[in-house]
């Protein structure tokens, strides 16, 4: 793309799991997109930011760089709200002098997980770790601009990247079982879907505001493992059942992770696919080598 060309869309922390995803699908498309990674720009660098939106002049902005590490927030909660809300309210306002809207992916870890019905989009936030805190700063920030997405996610998996189910998919081939927690309660994510929902959500020119990014259902973190040996060809009685108390981590988990998606009839689209049938139709793609 020369310098004269205006892309439709930059992608912060592109190198990602989610970002990886949403470069490639809007590519094979035909999308002008330019994919910014870490190293090409540290949301942290206000003035870079505010140099990168008005460089590139793009009309989305999707930030898909965070600070992920969950239990490291714990001790370094001020390093990890510099990048997952400082950087973001920076990111907002530029986008706002530049005309451009930005979709914010957020966490279901901005709830306390304490009750047992999904969390609707407009539900009270209650974060329960430094993690969550952080993340719910950006929210804030995109939200008090005005004219953004926060496109709130959980349980992530995909084809770039590490995460639970690859995590499985290797433990499966190196020992005889499992243990994993059957009492938190979520929805496993692909981002093929949550990508495609992205762009969808995007061109919708729906209401902005708060969308709940995650596939339907629920389950648990046992309950997914099971679902992975079964698609492995494997006996799930080999996964074996415990309590996150036997887990001693920094960062409390909630447990309770299951959101709602009201609002997307706003937007004139159904919820994300079943999350067993998200896995199913990802599976393929898990099994290429990673890209």
């Amino acid at each position: 793309m020369s310098e004269s060309e205006t892309p439709g869309w930059l992608v912060t922390g592109a190198a990602g799991m989610l970002g990886t995803e949403l470069v490639a699908r809007l590519r094979a498309e035909d999308t002008e997109v330019v994919a910014l990674t870490r190293a090409d720009l540290d949301l942290r660098d206000h003035d870079a930011v505010r140099t990168a939106v008005q460089k590139y002049g793009p009309t989305t902005v999707v930030n898909c760089a965070a600070w992920t590490a969950v239990d490291d927030a714990e001790s370094q909660e001020a390093a990890a709200l510099a990048l997952n809300g400082d950087a973001v309210r920076a990111l907002a306002a530029a986008c706002t002098n530049a005309g451009a809207r930005l979709v914010q992916i957020s966490t279901d870890y901005v709830f306390a997980g304490t009750g047992t019905d999904p969390y609707a989009e407009d539900a009270p936030t209650a974060p329960i770790n430094a993690y969550g805190r952080t993340k719910l700063a950006g929210e804030r920030a995109v939200l008090d601009s005005g004219d953004g997405y926060v496109v709130r996610t959980a349980w992530l998996y995909g084809a770039y990247g590490p995460s639970f189910v690859r995590t499985m998919m290797r433990l499966a081939g190196e020992r005889e079982t499992v243990t994993v927690v059957d009492d938190q309660h979520g929805q496993p994510t692909w981002t093929g879907d949550l990508a495609e929902r992205i762009i969808a959500l995007v061109r919708s020119e729906a209401p902005a505001g708060v969308y709940h990014g995650t596939n339907t259902g629920r389950t648990t973190w046992y309950g997914l493992a099971r679902e992975i040996f079964t698609l492995l060809g494997l006996d799930p009685e080999r996964v074996l059942p415990t309590t996150s108390d036997a887990f001693h981590r920094p960062a409390l988990r909630p447990a309770n992770s299951v959101l709602g998606h009201d609002r997307w009839a706003e937007a004139g689209l159904p919820p994300l696919r079943d999350w067993r049938a998200a896995l199913h139709a990802a599976w393929p793609h898990l099994q290429r080598p990673r890209g």
